[in-house]
Order: structure tokens, then C-alpha cells, then sequence
């Protein structure tokens, strides 16, 4: 009851469609924007549903105090816009929040806005003043989050193997599957601990407040990482009843499976977005082929190399089989997968979640190729052990012939010298050449012991208790062997009634051992599923960064989101130091431009210059001017006017995103100025 309470309220609690992390969409007061008196309240928007954390917005004065402000929460019926309340004190000039929410997608995002009132001043807040990730915290849980990626492809891969290709001996397979168990479940409860200082920023230390972990479990990711504990445990319980052998058992652990890759698709990118029912069976999906495909590989090299007799052929090609279909959902979720988190194709190269999944999809490339060397070895390897099964048969058809030629000339030979009839005479036994050897000698000996029926299981147990026997594994003849004369008489002395030659096994071929293209086959085989192996994990990695990157799509909707919706615009504000060197002393300062929005196409521009005490200075002349050098666009001069106490420019068109050059030339005196360069991002 308690499972499936907390994956009803994974898949049918929490936000509704979103884009896929959370961006800033607008604020009230806007970026940059100048009001008279102090504001009632500090509203943010943003692109998708968002949760608060304890210190989620944070005003900074211009002395870098903290102003003491009402409680941050959502607006009244939005979750995608949250607000605090501002005090009637708070003074005038160049306020800073820094804000840190977490989006839909469980990704915490960060980040700062000024805003002034009365009139803009000098502050001594850095403009990115949001609270910064704690990189000891940000690295663990991140290579966590590795780490729990791989050990999930390495138990669900493993367990389907078992299931879907039934190798002969599972003892090499014992140790992957409690090695994925173990560390799935570990990873689990520390990304559980370190969700709350990870959400923060803060350091590790926060894994030890009781309160933080409490409110994590209240939390989307926290209720999926607490069903990811229960799955595992009813997954090892099944396991513990070896679930493949059942079809009960089989069922239940196929469900289990399906359980454990939903934890994963109700707290990613498909938890927020354009069609989230589709987006979540497609990452179950795509996650479900990704773990049976690479885990499977694992499973394939272990039994290969590990496994105490040799893994048959139709192993193999079921394991083909079962890739090969794993492939084919790949590539359609992947394509889904890319089509949603682009939103076109020029984001393939211009955003950097499209550099990432070229880069995943180069990997993909090699890795199909190495598959097809693998299924190329795979066909080599099952056509000479039907060739070693033919010859085999050929084998055991003409040793049996030869043993009951063999057999009737002694049963012959016994009942012309008076012995007893022998009621049964054993056959060849199909396999290793010892088996036939054992049944040729319990045949031979049977001529020459009177006294005992030969039986079946007289003969082999003869073969077995039998004190001589040669090099080639022929059993001897008992101590009628031992006893026989030179002459080759019978036992009643009548010379040449024995006429029971040994067969000449040793010239024959061994059907039990491998042939010479078995083994190589075998050999090229194992090496093709290592190198598949390395690039799989080379893989994983990229996809888990992958996960964690903001998708271009949510990029996009972001920067439309300000123009279409709120009207308000995005701004990109940049500081400028200067300083240059007059007669007996020297100029120093900072210019102060605002970007209005800070976007691709028509921009205004507004530039104020501080005094190094950081007081309003005034100079005869400010020139800004642009360039893109990577796509050799430029000189585009601003034309900047000055507006008295500062300098504008109403229409700056900027046609192109990328990292631009800005050069900012600064006129103290007659003759004195100074260029400073500095590079703005400026967004589609």
C-alpha cells in the first residue's frame, strides 16, 4: 500500500506542463528599471512551477545588507511566480535580489536582479550575488547521481539477461547483480541525504539536519527516491526466489523493473514540459532499453570469461536478438527525447544542450558499430559450432557402430566357449570422448566376466571401479584383463576366440572441446563486448550530464516568455571599470550599461558613470560600440546621447546571439580617455 501510495503522488501530484527547468521570465520591479518610492512587494515569474526553499529571495541594499523582509511565497493560485513583501524603510538606491528556487525538473536554479529606488547608486553587491552551488555538495551528488546510473543499468541488465537468455551457469552473474543491488540502494539514500544541502547550496554538513531531510521527503525527488528504496527491496526478495524461473515471479519482477526506471522519469525532465504522459513513457522506455542493452553487454562479457563451461551459441544470439530491439526503441525515444528538449535544429550547435547530445550521439554511433562487429562475431561463432556439431555426431555415429561390431564378436566368442549369455550390452553415451571411452570399455569387459549380468548399470559401474585404465580413458577389463595370455586365449584356453580390439579412440576428435575457430571466435567475441562495455559507460556519462543541462527548448521559451506574456523585458546589465592616468593624478571610475533586453534584435542601451567614491560622474564624452568576431560583424556603434547624468541609446540593433565584444571609451579631459573591452552574451 505504502508503494503504491508514493507512485500515485509521483505521477499525479506536483506541477503541471512546463518547460523543463526553471528560467526567470519577469520581475516586479523589472531588471534594471528605476522606481520612486519603495515597492509593496519584490515579485518574480518564471517559466514553470517552482519550489521555495527557506531563503529563496534574498534583497540586498546597497551597503550589502540584508534587508529584513516578509517571508518568501507563491502568489495567491500560481506556482510559477513567487513574492516577498518589502519593508516601508528600506531606503533609496541600487537594491540586488538574489533568488534560488527549485523548477519542476528537481533542479535547483539561481541567480540575481537590481533594481533602484529613487534614483540609481554605487553598490557593493556583486550583480551575481545569488547563492552559489557549494562545490564539494555539487560534486557528490553528482557523481552519486553517475554512480546510480550505472549500477541501475548493471542490476536491471543483468536480471534480464538472466531471464531472456538463460545461460547455462548464472554463479558469474551472482556477483554483478548484488554489486548494481547494493550500490543502487546506497546511491539512493545518500542522494536522499544530499538533497537538501545540494537544493541549498550549502555544504555537506546539511545532510545531518533532521528538518531538511523531513521537508525532502515531502518533496517530489525525495518521494521518488524513498519508492526507489521499497522497488529495491521487493526486487531482492524476487530475486531471492530466483523470479526468472516462474511466470508469477517473472511478472512481478518485470512490474518491479518498470517501478524502479518510473523514479527516474517522475523526478527528470519528463516530470516538466510539453507532454509529460508521453514524455514519461518515452524516458522509461529509452532508460529501460539503455540498462537491458549496456547492463546486458556486462552480463555477456562476465559469462563469457567467468563462466566454469562454455556459454552456448543460442545465449548469445538471444542476446543479439534482445540488442538489437533495444536499439530500435532507442533510436525512437531518442529522437522524440531530442525533438522535445531542441525545439529546432539550429539548437543542435547554438545551445550547449545540443552540443552535449551531438556528443552523446557521436558516442551512440560508435557504440553501434561495435555492436555490429559483435553481432558479426556472434554469426561466425554459431556457424562453426553447427560445424562442430555436425562432426561430432559424425563421431559418436561411427564410434557406436565400431563398438557394436566390436560387441557382437565378442558376444561370439563368448558362446562358443561355453560362457553366459549376456542379457544387455551398453551403447556409446552422447557427449565428451570419455563418455564414449567409458562405454566402450564397460563393453569389452563384459565378454569376460561370466559371473555378472551386463547390464546398463553393471557396466558402467565396471567402467568406473575398473583399477587399469590407459591413457586414452579406456577403461580396463578387470582382473580378466590382467589375467590374459600372451596367446589372446579365452577363458577356456581355446586360442583366438577374443577377438575384442580396443577402438582407437585417441585418433578420433574430441567432440566436448572447442575446435581452433571455435575458440578464436569466441576470443573475438569477448574482446568486441569488452570494447562495447568501455563505450557504454563513456555513454552513460554523457547522458547524465545530458540530464542535468538546461534543454534549449526551455532556453527559447524563457527569453519569448518576458515579450509575450509579461511585457516586461529581460535586461543585461554590465559593469565597466575604468581608469586612466591624468596630469597629477589619476581617473577612476565605472560605467554602469544596461542592455534592454539584452536580446537579438532591437535593443536600448542606458550607460551611467560612477566616480571611484561611487558618486554620479560626469565626462564630455561615452562611446560604446559592438562586435562579433567569430561571425566578423562589427563595429555597430551605439550613438550613445547624453541625457543629463546619463547616456542612452534607443535603437541598437544586434543581429546575431553569441558572445559579443563591447568596447566602452571613456573621455575625462581634452585630450585623456580609455578603451575597456568586455564580452556580453547576448541571447536569441
Amino acid at each position: 500500500m505504502l508503494l503504491g501510495t508514493l507512485l500515485v503522488l509521483l505521477l499525479f501530484t506536483g506541477p503541471g506542463p512546463a518547460s523543463a527547468h526553471a528560467a526567470l521570465a519577469g520581475t516586479d520591479p523589472a531588471d534594471g528599471s528605476v522606481v520612486k518610492t519603495v515597492p509593496g512587494e519584490v515579485t518574480l515569474r518564471f517559466t514553470e512551477s517552482v519550489g521555495l526553499l527557506d531563503d529563496s529571495i534574498r534583497v540586498l541594499s546597497p551597503e550589502n545588507r540584508r534587508v529584513k523582509t516578509g517571508k518568501a511565497g507563491h502568489v495567491p493560485g500560481r506556482s510559477d511566480a513567487v513574492r516577498v513583501t518589502m519593508p516601508s524603510d528600506a531606503g533609496t538606491g541600487t537594491f540586488t535580489v538574489a533568488w534560488r528556487v527549485v523548477s519542476a525538473d528537481s533542479h535547483p536554479v539561481s541567480g540575481a536582479f537590481t533594481f533602484s529606488i529613487g534614483e540609481p547608486s554605487a553598490t557593493l553587491v556583486p550583480v551575481a550575488a545569488g547563492p552559489t552551488e557549494n562545490p564539494t555538495t555539487n560534486s557528490l551528488y553528482t557523481l552519486t547521481r553517475y554512480a546510480a546510473y550505472v549500477s541501475a543499468a548493471l542490476l536491471i541488465g543483468t536480471a534480464v539477461f538472466i531471464a531472456v537468455c538463460r545461460p547455462p551457469d548464472t554463479r558469474a552473474l551472482r556477483r554483478p547483480l548484488r554489486v548494481g543491488g547494493w550500490t543502487l540502494a546506497g546511491t539512493s539514500v545518500l542522494l536522499l541525504l544530499l538533497r537538501a544541502p545540494y537544493e541549498a547550496g550549502t555544504g555537506i554538513a546539511g545532510i545531518l539536519d533532521p528538518a531538511a531531510l523531513s521537508r525532502t521527503l515531502t518533496t517530489r525527488p525525495g518521494l521518488a527516491l524513498l519508492a526507489r528504496l521499497l522497488l529495491l527491496g521487493v526486487l531482492a526478495l524476487l530475486m531471492w526466489q530466483k523470479w526468472w524461473s516462474k511466470r508469477a515471479t517473472l511478472s512481478a519482477g518485470a512490474v518491479t523493473i518498470v517501478g524502479l526506471a518510473l523514479t527516474w522519469a517522475a523526478a527528470e525532465h519528463a516530470s516538466a514540459g510539453i507532454q509529460v504522459p508521453l514524455a514519461m513513457t518515452s524516458t522509461v522506455l529509452h532508460l529501460l532499453s539503455m540498462a537491458v542493452w549496456l547492463g546486458g553487454l556486462t552480463s555477456l562479457f562476465s559469462v563469457l570469461n567467468r563462466s566454469s563451461v562454455p556459454v552456448p551459441a543460442r545465449v548469445i544470439t538471444a542476446f543479439s536478438r534482445t540488442a538489437a530491439t533495444c536499439v530500435v526503441v532507442l533510436v525512437v525515444t531518442g529522437v522524440y527525447q531530442s525533438w522535445r528538449g531542441l525545439g529546432s535544429l539550429t539548437a543542435l550547435t547554438e545551445s550547449s544542450y545540443g552540443r552535449i547530445l551531438l556528443a552523446k550521439l557521436a558516442a551512440v554511433v560508435v557504440l553501434l558499430a561495435v555492436g555490429a562487429w559483435s553481432r558479426g562475431a556472434v554469426r561466425r561463432l554459431t556457424v562453426a559450432e553447427s560445424e562442430s556439431q555436425t562432426r561430432g555426431n559424425a563421431v559418436s555415429s561411427a564410434v557406436s557402430s565400431a563398438v557394436r561390431e566390436r560387441v557382437v564378436e565378442t558376444v561370439g566368442a563368448a558362446g562358443a566357449g561355453g560362457a553366459e549369455p549376456l542379457t544387455a550390452v551398453p551403447g556409446p553415451r552422447s557427449g565428451s570422448r570419455s563418455d564414449v571411452a567409458a562405454g566402450v570399455g564397460a563393453g569389452a569387459g563384459a565378454g569376460s566376466v561370466k559371473s555378472r549380468p551386463a547390464s546398463a548399470g553393471s557396466a558402467d559401474e565396471g567402467a568406473d571401479q575398473a583399477p587399469d585404465a590407459d591413457a586414452d580413458g579406456v577403461a580396463g577389463e578387470g582382473e580378466a584383463r590382467g589375467a590374459r595370455k600372451p596367446s589372446g586365449e579365452g577363458e577356456s584356453g581355446t586360442p583366438g576366440d577374443r577377438t575384442d580390439v580396443p577402438v582407437p579412440l585417441k585418433s578420433l576428435p574430441d567432440p566436448g572441446r572447442l575446435t581452433p575457430a571455435e575458440d578464436a571466435h569466441r576470443r573475438a567475441l569477448r574482446r568486441s563486448v569488452m570494447l562495447e562495455v568501455v563505450v557504454s559507460v563513456i555513454v552513460l556519462v554523457i547522458t547524465t550530464v545530458l540530464t542535468g543541462t538546461l534543454p534549449a527548448r526551455a532556453e527559447a521559451e524563457a527569453a519569448a516568455t518576458p515579450a509575450a506574456e509579461s511585457g516586461i523585458l529581460t535586461t543585461s546589465v554590465t559593469r565597466v571599470p575604468f581608469s586612466v592616468a591624468v596630469p597629477g593624478t589619476k581617473a577612476q571610475g565605472t560605467v554602469q550599461i544596461t542592455l534592454n533586453p539584452g536580446r537579438v534584435g532591437a535593443n536600448s542601451l542606458e550607460a551611467v558613470v560612477y566616480a571611484a567614491d561611487g558618486g554620479f560622474a560626469t565626462v564630455p564624452e561615452l562611446r560604446i560600440s559592438f562586435t562579433l568576431p567569430t561571425q566578423d560583424i562589427g563595429p555597430l556603434e551605439a550613438n550613445l546621447t547624453n541625457r543629463g547624468g546619463y547616456w542612452a541609446a534607443d535603437s541598437l540593433n544586434l543581429p546575431i546571439p553569441g558572445d559579443w565584444t563591447m568596447r566602452v571609451t571613456v573621455r575625462v579631459s581634452e585630450i585623456d580617455q580609455v578603451t575597456v573591452e568586455k564580452r556580453v552574451r547576448i541571447e536569441r
